[in-house]
Order: C-alpha cells, then sequence, then structure tokens
C-alpha cells in the first residue's frame, strides 16, 4: 500500500509558475460577450408591460397590490431616469452636410 501511494506522488505533475490565457481564450478581448442571463431596457419594459397588463385584467389580490404598485413605480422611475441616458450613448445621427444652391 506504502507502494502505491509513493507512485501516485511521482506522478504528479506540477503546473508552470506563471500561467497563459492562450490555451483558454476563445474570444477576442476587445470584442463583448453577450450575457444570455442579463436583463436589457427591452426587457424591463416588457416587465412593466406585464405587471400594467396584469393589474388591469384582476390578476393581483387586493392584499398584494400595494406591493405590485411599488414596484411598478420603481421600475417606471428607473427606466425613465435610464432612456435620457441610453440616448446619449447610443449612435448619434451624423451632422447633415450642407446642401449646395
Amino acid at each position: 500500500m506504502a507502494k502505491e501511494e509513493t507512485k501516485k506522488k511521482e506522478e504528479t505533475v506540477e503546473a508552470p509558475a506563471q500561467a497563459t490565457a492562450e490555451a483558454t481564450a476563445t474570444a477576442p478581448a476587445n470584442e463583448p460577450q453577450a450575457d444570455s442571463s442579463g436583463l436589457s431596457i427591452g426587457d424591463l419594459k416588457g416587465l412593466q408591460s406585464i405587471i400594467d397588463i396584469a393589474s388591469a385584467r384582476g390578476s393581483f389580490r387586493a392584499n398584494e397590490m400595494a406591493g405590485v404598485g411599488t414596484l411598478y413605480n420603481k421600475l417606471s422611475a428607473f427606466l425613465v431616469k435610464v432612456a435620457p441616458a441610453q440616448g446619449q450613448t447610443g449612435a448619434q445621427a451624423p451632422a447633415e452636410a450642407p446642401k449646395e444652391k
């Protein structure tokens, strides 16, 4: 049994002192990777619509409406705050060239 343990210890391979990322890199560093689990502004707007439709159809009980309303108000305020910021960071329209007469 002691020989087996000694043999296993001798077979181990040590990692190099400095690891390189060449083997694990799958995408170029300058390209952002899409996060499939992330929420977009469109997702949040969809959620806002779902809450609005569900409350209009009576899907929530009276004692649940306060919590739903609070969440809806927070979501609406966030979307109003983010919408102008998104417009600024988005692609700006190119300036029009002067028209020749």
